[in-house]
């Protein structure tokens, strides 16, 4: 009987074939901008292949990664738990340090709650999932991370898209909505491919018109938006103590220097989710040194505001000087800025220039991004000096002229 997967006919073959095709045409011309393996890394500096290189790609927004009080957290619990929990959080994989960091997240988002999960993207996924059923309705931004369009189609829920950051667009589907059933809506607080920032004083208002849960995915804003770095409702002025948001998502693993998730709210929610998200249930429980080094995060967050100011002056600097040089960033309010290109073929070889010189950034193609927006999506941390971002400019503008991607 013939293998119906070694078929040359069966068109899972052919896409698995079409796509290694791909990868290894890209790898012969040095094209291939994805999973470098670094052999150092020190801040915003990082050794790719015996070179030195510039990072213009990390996550590590308040320059965290290394940190002396971050590291010892990690190296005592290490030394008190070993290597890891032989467990899920809901048998026999919650320790103390556990409990400790979902108190300290409680504190920092300024809710009763909190649960950590060990990715982020179990904690989008599991969490809206495990709220919503076949009659209810989630209402999701066009753009929305992965791990929450994953949560809402496994959900099961009425599955509705509004335009991204369009306020008439989400009342739109709010009114449509069915009168019966949890409405939710789910928005990213920093857009990861664009930068920009949701609505939120809009979004509330029409969620509360509406009679509608707010999630709000925190993935890009903790650390990053407001004078104290606590997140969106800072950066907007609204007061966490009227509880406007309802499930507040955040990741340990960007501006914290870690890995997991969490989900804060009140204590009814955060028990409920404890005994329903699959993620937490049916998923290995973080490492204890993970939860302590994340845990210290927060503290530091809390203790070295420096670090949140001088991210705002760097990010403040890098769109300017971008734009003056006549790059196109969209509508980005962040250190998250996209730079676009639009022709891949150009990202790709715009990245292999800048790798050149130094400079290590990647590209973002379709269908990761809407057609013809293909990008490089560069991020600027705490960690850049006012020369090295001066230096990335214009190294960027060099060649993006040599391409004719910005007029000579």
């Amino acid at each position: 009987m013939n293998n119906p997967v070694r078929s040359p006919k069966n068109t899972l073959l052919a896409r698995i074939e079409a796509l290694n095709c791909r990868i290894q045409e890209a790898k012969k011309r040095d094209l291939y901008p994805y999973m470098h393996s670094s052999d150092a890394v020190d801040g915003v500096h990082i050794t790719i292949r015996g070179k030195p290189m510039l990072q213009f790609s990390s996550y590590s927004y308040l320059d965290l990664l290394g940190h002396p009080k971050i590291n010892a957290a990690a190296k005592k619990a290490l030394e008190e738990f070993g290597t890891g929990t032989h467990g899920v959080r809901f048998l026999t994989g919650t320790t103390r340090i556990h409990q400790e960091l979902e108190k300290k997240i409680a504190s920092f988002k300024k809710t009763e709650e909190a649960i950590a999960l060990s990715t982020g993207y179990g904690a989008n996924c599991g969490t809206i999932s495990a709220l919503l059923g076949r009659n209810d309705t989630v209402i999701s931004d066009k753009v929305n991370h992965a791990s929450i369009v994953d949560g809402c189609i496994l959900s099961r829920a009425q599955f509705v898209r509004f335009e991204h950051n369009d306020m008439a667009s989400l009342e739109e589907s709010l009114e449509k909505a069915p009168k019966k059933g949890v409405k939710l809506v789910v928005a990213d607080a920093v857009f990861s491919m664009d930068g920009d920032i949701i609505n939120l004083p809009q979004v509330i208002r029409l969620c509360r018109k509406f009679k509608a849960l707010l999630m709000i995915d925190e993935a890009h804003s903790l650390g990053v938006l407001g004078k104290k770095g606590t997140g969106i409702e800072e950066h907007f002025g609204i007061d966490p103590a009227e509880g406007l948001i309802d499930i507040k998502m955040g990741t340990l693993s960007k501006t914290i220097p870690s890995i997991g998730g969490y989900i804060a709210g009140n204590s009814k929610l955060v028990n409920f989710l404890k005994h329903s998200i699959r993620p937490f249930i049916f998923s290995a429980s973080l490492p204890p040194a993970s939860a302590a080094a994340a845990k210290a995060s927060f503290e530091v967050i809390e203790e070295e505001t420096w670090r949140i100011k001088k991210l705002h002056e760097n990010m403040h600097y890098f769109l300017k000087t971008l734009r003056m040089n006549g790059f196109t960033t969209l509508q980005s309010q962040s250190p998250i800025v996209p730079i676009i290109i639009g022709d891949d073929a150009k990202a790709l070889e715009m990245t292999r220039l800048a790798r050149q010189e130094g400079i290590f950034i990647v590209p973002i193609l379709p269908p990761a991004v809407p057609p013809h927006t293909t990008r490089i999506r560069t991020t600027v941390t705490a960690g850049h000096s006012l020369q090295e971002i001066e230096r990335a400019i214009n190294a960027f503008a060099r060649i993006a002229r040599s391409l004719g991607i910005i007029k000579p």
